[in-house]
């Protein structure tokens, strides 16, 4: 209820007085009116009655009765709702205060009521125990007045939740079974998780009366999480008070305390929590160093960020782009996907990997994935090596092109076998296996073992003495899943197995996501040469480097703080031994926050006790003092007795004239200054339209006809008769499709591979000779780039005989060699009887030139190699290279009279006839694909529309 008294009652004598205030008033008439004599008015009012009031108006006289009043009402000091001393005096007064990290915005207000309480006990003679909850150590043994309050103006909020149960257990002891007069809890107002254990124990001192005092929580907001998601950065925030909805700014500082980035928390009503999205570029979040609560200063309202928040930057290159007809089949669908919620996944632009690995390096990434990526651009090796040792991440998955790679590569872990290891290969499983438990040493520590992930292929790893010790996932028969080796500052990871589906279930299962994120996280986030945080695999103790305080201020005051122990992917929590604050060095350091992430705070629930408690506020907020209002409306009456006044006595009357002065004529308006635009004057080029062709640039012609028209293209080796007869060759190939098919290709076209754009072309002939110039790296590159993005090469040795097959070497066939060194090729086969290519618009057996007897190389099948089953390459099917040495150009070339230039060996037209063929089935082949081996599944498709 609310009550009224004063602290001067005396004072409220003189309200006796205001009759004879009142009387006075009456009797006093206001001054005579000064009448002004111009002529022409005493005539006018020579008939005006005159009269002087004998005694001043009733509402006049009741404005300054009303005034006195209120001066001697604020004389008398008016409170309302007045603090009593009302504690019990039949033991001592227990004090135990909360010193929480939400008392810092009040905490002035909780020192002025526990000393009212240690005034009311000192008058009382009665000893105090006085106990903070949020301290490591408690002194809660009864004494005086002026040890409470010595032990009150020394203590100080904490960053920290408060222990009551500790306390109360504290209390217990220095009572040793003394019963307390009054037992006061300074509350916060919050729920804590030993509440019901400190309300029982301090009930069970039987105290005389039980007091709960609480400020009104509307400071107790806090930050609970933050979510660096790859648009914006999720702020989650939680609040005592939910009676009315509450809108917060959140501000994200830097390092220097700079606000970078800005959002709001809208609280709705009735709900404890909010998310604010702060929307900045990727670059910039990864400056945040804190998010702080605009207008709040706890240690609840601020919530530290380490080098683990920071969104990594991972780039991805594969051995092969893939059908993007067929994502799920391309090598990278499984990984982006895994990564995305966690980094930011760049990929290149281009496939060609000596342009494309030095232009992601200058991006300084955290870490780079590759995809089934074998042979690498030699010059691109010292780059990379150079990057990981700075601390750079290598993240491999192996594949076909893998499998066929040199086995010194420098770019693995550990030294791989030749081949793969699959279901019915020479290395055989029985059955797919399935994975082992994680070992306790690295990234996957801890992480559940999977049942239903099978692999079925592998690449095998050499065994070594320090195999098992780089080994961080392996399957159930022991072999290697996943290896890893530290270079320097950074390491190398490799997956045994694909990045897609197809050798392993493991990219489809929910353990590839956390496995790609731990080791993301692995991985330094600002790329190579940057300060790592403490993401060690293993546990890491680590000392206080910065400390927050009950004000949100990180400070270098590390007290009794002890080094925390922070095991890989646990999320660690402010505790009395590890405060909230900075753990590590200036090189790196681990975030400790005061509260674990998705904690909502609810109200401190004080019936568990079991007891009757009286609530009350915080002292300077119930009570409020009518004085400064009294003496305003007093002070506001005063002015408008004095108006009133000036008023009646003419010191508003108009002047001589009686007239008011209006202004004669107006000045010269103001003209408006118009700032006129300029006639727009639409230029000859603007007036009339773009006459075609019109701001074309040169070869656009060219490049427009180059896509209307389907063309053979051939590589310019630079020697003129090898590149006459290529050109004759592909004009006569030309002439037969457009006789025999409804294909109608345009002239052939001479490339030089170092300037020409490729992705024109289906196919590129390349006749390889040993005395024509080495083609560049550069050249080289590009070729790969254009079979990366599914164009098909076909190299002609054109000397009958090819090296692939383990005979002898030509001089052609060493500079091919030379030539595919420094290209990451999938491994190779002869054309197996039941390809595409054997039956895509001729039905054929072998692939004659102007020589017979070199097969025709593709890319070998591993599904069909490995299950049986009849289907051409994976994908879409084209292979990307093909090689022979059966001179098919050769073959072709006819003149301007449509003869055959050069004889085939031995002279036979029927094999001039199957040359031909064989250069329509490549070109049907390139240009459908695996259409021919789809229809293999035409009867089960019939059958299934049947039903």
């Amino acid at each position: 209820m609310s009550a009224l008294i004063f602290a001067n009652p005396a004072i409220l004598f003189g309200l006796i007085a205001l009759p004879v205030i009142w009387w006075l008033l009456r009797l006093t008439p206001p001054r005579p009116k000064a009448e002004v004599f111009p002529p022409l008015r005493i005539l006018a009012t020579v008939l005006k009655r005159e009269e002087t009031p004998s005694k001043s108006p009733w509402w006049l006289t009741l404005l300054r009765m009303a005034l006195a009043a209120a001066v001697i009402l604020a004389i008398a000091d008016p409170v309302m709702n007045p603090r009593a001393n009302s504690l019990n005096a039949g033991g001592p007064l227990v004090l135990v205060v909360d010193n929480g990290w939400a008392t810092a915005a009040d905490w002035e207000r909780r020192v002025q009521t526990a000393n009212l309480l240690i005034d009311d006990a000192e008058s009382a003679d009665v000893p105090v125990s006085i106990t903070f909850t949020a301290d490591a150590s408690h002194e809660a043994v009864p004494g005086t007045a002026a040890a409470a309050r010595d032990k009150l103006t020394a203590a100080s909020p904490k960053p920290l939740v408060p222990d009551r149960a500790r306390a109360a257990q504290a209390v217990q002891e220095a009572m040793n079974g003394t019963r307390p007069g009054t037992l006061a809890i300074l509350s916060d107002g919050m729920a804590a998780g030993s509440d019901n254990d400190a309300m029982s124990t301090l009930a069970a001192l039987s105290p005389a009366e039980m007091r709960l005092i609480e400020g009104d929580g509307h400071s107790a907001v806090a930050l609970t999480d933050a979510v660096n998601n790859a648009a914006a950065m999720s702020v989650t925030a939680t609040r005592l008070s939910t009676a009315s909805a509450q809108q917060m700014n959140v501000n994200a500082l830097d390092a220097q305390g700079r606000a970078l980035a800005s959002g709001t928390l809208q609280f709705a009503a009735g709900s404890g929590t909010a998310t604010a999205e702060i929307a900045s570029p990727f670059e910039l979040r990864n400056d945040f160093a804190r998010l702080s609560i605009d207008g709040l200063a706890t240690a609840g309202a601020a919530h530290l960020l380490d080098d683990g928040f920071k969104r990594r930057r991972i780039a991805l290159l594969a051995g092969e782009s893939g059908s993007d007809f067929q994502p799920l089949l391309q090598p990278l669908y499984y990984i982006s996907r895994a990564l995305l919620p966690y980094a930011d996944v760049i990929q290149p632009n281009t496939a060609d990997l000596s342009v494309a690995i030095p232009q992601i390096l200058q991006g300084n990434p955290s870490a780079i994935i590759l995809a089934d990526v074998g042979r690498l651009p030699s010059e691109t090796y010292a780059p990379l090596q150079r990057w990981i040792a700075q601390g750079g991440t290598l993240i491999r998955f192996a594949g076909p092109r893998l499998a066929a790679a040199p086995a010194d590569d420098p770019l693995v872990p550990v030294i791989l076998r030749q081949g793969e290891r699959a279901l019915g290969g020479a290395m055989s499983w029985s059955e797919p296996q399935s994975l082992a438990d994680f070992p306790s040493f690295g990234p996957f520590a801890g992480m559940p073992r999977a049942a239903d992930i099978t692999v079925t292929r592998q690449v095998l790893a050499e065994p070594t003495p320090d195999l098992a010790e780089r080994t961080w996932a392996s399957l159930s028969d022991g072999t290697p899943l996943v290896t890893e080796k530290e270079v320097e500052s950074g390491r190398i990871v490799l997956f045994h197995t694909s990045a897609e589906a197809t050798w392993s279930n493991l990219p489809l299962s929910g353990n590839f996501v956390e496995m790609l994120r731990r080791l993301v996280q692995l991985a330094r986030a600002g790329g190579a040469a940057s300060s790592g945080g403490a993401t060690d695999a293993a546990a890491a103790t680590l000392a206080p480097y910065r400390l927050l305080t009950a004000d949100g201020i990180l400070t270098t005051e590390t007290g009794t703080a002890r080094p925390i122990a922070i095991a890989a992917n646990q999320v660690p929590v402010a505790s009395f031994d590890h405060p909230p604050g900075l753990y590590g060095t200036e090189d790196g350091f681990t975030a400790v926050n005061l509260l674990a992430p998705k904690t909502v705070i609810a109200r401190f629930d004080p019936t568990t006790a079991g007891r009757p408690l009286v609530r009350e506020g915080l002292a300077g907020g119930e009570a409020v003092s009518l004085r400064p209002a009294l003496f305003a409306a007093a002070f506001a009456l005063l002015i408008l007795d004095s108006l009133v006044v000036l008023f009646m006595n003419g010191a508003f009357s108009r002047g001589p004239g009686g007239r008011r002065r209006t202004s004669g004529a107006a000045t010269a308006a103001i003209a408006a200054l118009a700032f006129g635009l300029f006639s727009f004057m639409p230029g000859q080029s603007q007036a009339q339209e773009m006459a075609p062709g019109a701001g074309a640039k040169p070869g656009d012609e060219q490049i427009l006809e180059r896509l209307d028209t389907t063309h053979l293209a051939y590589v310019v080796t630079g020697e003129r008769d090898v590149d006459g007869i290529s050109e004759q060759g592909l004009e006569g190939l030309s002439q037969f499709l457009t006789y025999r098919t409804t294909l109608e290709p345009g002239a052939p076209v001479g490339l030089d591979i170092t300037k020409d754009e490729l992705s024109f072309y289906p196919i590129i002939y390349w006749p390889i000779s040993a005395t024509a110039p080495m083609p560049s790296q550069a050249a080289i590159s590009r070729i790969d780039a254009y079979m990366r993005n599914g164009g098909t090469v076909l190299f002609d040795t054109r000397d009958q005989y090819s090296s692939l097959d383990g005979g002898g070497t030509t001089p052609n066939g060493e500079r091919l060699q030379a030539i595919l060194a420094n290209i990451d090729i999938p491994p190779l086969e002869p054309t197996p009887a039941d390809h595409v290519l054997t039956r895509s618009f001729y039905l054929l057996t072998n692939f004659p030139g102007r020589y017979t007897g070199s097969p025709l190389w593709v890319e070998a099948r591993q599904e069909a190699k490995n299950t049986g089953a009849q289907l051409s390459s994976s994908g879409d099917g084209v292979t990307p290279l093909l090689i022979t040495g059966n001179d098919f150009a050769g073959a072709w070339a006819v003149d301007s009279q449509g003869s055959p230039v050069l004889p085939t060996v031995p002279p036979d037209e029927m094999q001039r006839e199957y040359a031909y063929r064989s250069g329509v089935n490549i070109m049907m082949y390139m240009l459908t694909g695996n259409y021919k081996a789809d229809q293999v599944h035409v009867p089960a498709l019939l059958e299934r529309l049947g039903q």
